[in-house]
C-alpha cells in the first residue's frame, strides 16, 4: 500500500496498521485467557491457541508496514527491510492457513468420521511451522519481494525480474492455493453440517437418550474450532479474488483494495474474538448452572411416578448407543 505518497494512501496505511494492532491485542488477550484458565490442557483449546498465536504473528508482520510511511524508498536499508517484511508476511499468512486447514481436518474427522486424531497434534504443529517457509523462500530467491499496493509483498513492478515471473509467483504461491484451500474447507464444513443434521433430525428418535446427550456434549466441545474455518472463508476470500482479477486487468480498484486491507486485519481479530466469546459464554453457563436451585417438589413427583411404574426388563444387547471419543482429554 505504499505505491504512492498521496494522502489517501497514507490514511489507508494507517488504518491497515491500526486494525492489525487491534488484532494483535485481541489475539494476545485470547492467548493469555487460555493460559490463565489452564484450558491449554485440552486438545480443543490447544488447537484454538495455535490459531490465535498465528494471528499474533500475522498482525505483527502487517503492523511493521507502518515503518515505511515516510521512509526513503531509494535507500538500501529500505530495500532490505522490505524483503524481510515481505518474507515474514507471506510466511505468517501461510502458517495461519495451515493451522486452519488442520483444524478443519481434525473437526471433520471427529464430527463426521468419529475419529479422534489428537495424536496427530505434533504433525499439525510441525507442518504448519515448516511448510510455509517453502512458500515464502521462493520470492526471496527470485528477488520478487518489493513495494506494492499491499505493502512489501510479491510485486510485478520492479527492476529485477520480468512482470510475468512475479505475477506467476503471486498466483502460484498465494492466490490459487488459497482458493483451493478455501474450496476444500468450505466443502468440509458443508459435509459436517449435512452429517450432523442427518444424525440430529433423522436418527435421534432411534437413539437412546444417553447416546443423544453424549453426542451433544461432544459437539459442544468442538464449538470453538468451528469458528476458525468460517472466519477463514469470510475474511480471506477477497484477497485471492482480487489477485486473480489483477492478473487479467491493469485497472486498480481502490475500494476492492481497501476491502482486502480490512479483511486481512479482521482475519486475526475475528479468530481471537471468537475464542474469547466462547470461553466467556462457557464459563457464564457453568457458573449459572452451579447456582441453579434444586426443585425438590419436581424431583419428588418424578421419583414417585417412577417408583409407581412397573419394572420392565430390557435386553440391553439390542440397544445401540452413539459414542464419540472423549475430546476434552489432554
Amino acid at each position: 500500500m505504499n505505491a504512492s505518497n498521496s494522502s489517501d494512501d497514507h490514511v489507508a496505511d494507517i488504518v491497515f496498521c491500526v486494525l492489525n494492532g487491534v488484532a494483535f491485542v485481541v489475539c494476545l488477550a485470547a492467548a493469555i485467557l487460555v493460559f490463565a484458565l489452564r484450558l491449554h490442557v485440552k486438545i480443543v483449546y490447544r488447537l484454538s491457541l495455535y490459531q490465535v498465536l498465528a494471528g499474533i504473528a500475522v498482525a505483527t508482520a502487517e503492523t511493521l508496514e507502518i515503518v515505511f510511511l515516510n521512509y526513503d524508498k531509494s535507500s538500501q536499508v529500505y530495500a532490505r527491510l522490505c524483503i524481510a517484511i515481505g518474507f515474514f508476511v507471506l510466511y505468517t499468512q501461510w502458517m495461519k492457513v495451515f493451522f486452519t486447514m488442520w483444524v478443519t481436518f481434525h473437526l471433520f474427522c471427529f464430527a463426521v468420521l468419529h475419529k479422534n486424531l489428537k495424536k496427530l497434534e505434533a504433525l499439525y504443529v510441525v507442518t504448519s511451522l515448516l511448510v510455509p517457509a517453502l512458500f515464502a523462500i521462493i520470492p526471496l530467491i527470485t528477488h520478487t519481494y518489493h513495494d506494492s499496493a499491499l505493502g512489501c509483498y510479491i510485486n510485478k513492478y520492479n527492476n529485477t525480474v520480468t512482470d510475468e515471473v512475479a505475477e506467476i509467483e503471486r498466483l502460484a504461491l498465494w492466490d490459487v492455493p488459497a482458493m483451493v484451500i478455501l474450496f476444500v474447507v468450505s466443502t468440509a464444513m458443508v459435509a459436517m453440517v449435512i452429517k450432523l443434521t442427518y444424525r440430529v433430525c433423522l436418527r435421534r428418535k432411534s437413539e437412546p437418550i444417553t447416546g443423544a446427550d453424549q453426542f451433544w456434549k461432544a459437539l459442544k466441545q468442538l464449538l470453538p474450532l468451528a469458528a476458525f474455518p468460517i472466519v477463514f472463508f469470510v475474511f480471506v476470500i477477497p484477497g485471492p479474488v482480487r489477485g486473480m482479477y489483477l492478473s487479467t486487468s491493469t485497472t486498480v480498484n481502490e475500494s476492492a483494495l481497501f476491502t482486502v486491507v480490512v479483511c486481512i486485519a479482521m482475519w486475526g481479530m475475528a479468530s481471537g474474538a471468537s475464542l474469547i466469546i466462547h470461553i466467556s459464554v462457557a464459563r457464564l453457563y457453568c457458573k449459572n448452572k452451579r447456582k441453579r436451585p434444586l426443585d425438590v417438589n419436581s424431583n419428588y413427583h418424578t421419583i414417585k411416578h417412577t417408583m409407581d411404574e412397573p419394572v420392565v426388563n430390557v435386553n440391553m444387547s439390542s440397544v445401540t448407543y452413539f459414542s464419540l471419543p472423549e475430546e476434552s482429554a489432554a
